[in-house]
């Protein structure tokens, strides 16, 4: 049965280039991530508060090595966009960013960050965010980039609102969490905005 509307992006408009550096301007770049970011990465996995807002631990340099070869195929296989956010003149990572849950027929994507402890109330997920979203939105042509966050999670929430994307609503009961159900709050950008 065919459609009535022709997909918002064609296949293979990521993965048709190897995945860029995007530059937010202000002294941070999303660049690909490298073999060699593992064990900073590990290490900001050690962190307790990422544990309060992730799902996942990393109990081994090796094992994030394999996290960063599977981000590297998503984006050939258009899935996942992952970024390591780090310091434009030192390398220093400093975040991660990412699209994940790609649709392209749709032309939307989830937004999701975390921030290194080191960097931390120097706005780099909002910088970092805003960089992706423009770069998704304006570049590349998605529709709508939604983000998700647990309520209790104020400082997500002052990042998405910082970012531009505005508070749609509540999602109950949405997420697990190591101490349980954790509603969530959905906040999104479209083109245009």
């Amino acid at each position: 049965m065919p459609f009535l509307t022709d997909p918002v992006l064609p296949a293979g408009v990521l993965a048709a280039s190897p995945q860029p550096v995007v530059p937010t301007g202000d002294g941070l770049l999303l660049r690909p991530w490298r073999a060699t970011d593992a064990p900073a990465v590990h290490a900001a996995f050690q962190d307790p508060l990422l544990h309060r807002w992730h799902v996942r631990t990393a109990d081994s340099v090796a094992e994030v090595t394999g996290w960063i070869e599977q981000w590297r195929a998503d984006w050939a296989e258009e899935r996942t966009a992952q970024w390591a956010v780090v310091d434009a003149d030192t390398d220093a990572l400093r975040g991660r960013v990412a699209l994940r849950g790609i649709e392209l027929v749709d032309g939307t994507a989830e937004v999701a960050y975390w921030t290194a402890a080191a960097a931390r109330g120097r706005r780099v997920a909002v910088r970092a965010t805003t960089a992706l979203s423009r770069w998704a939105l304006d570049e590349i042509g998605f529709h709508r980039l939604e983000l998700l966050h647990a309520t209790s999670n104020e400082a997500s929430c002052r990042v998405a609102a910082r970012a531009g994307f505005l508070l749609e609503g509540t999602k109950r009961s949405a997420t697990l969490h190591q101490d349980g159900w954790h509603d969530m709050h959905l906040h999104a950008r479209v083109r245009g905005d």
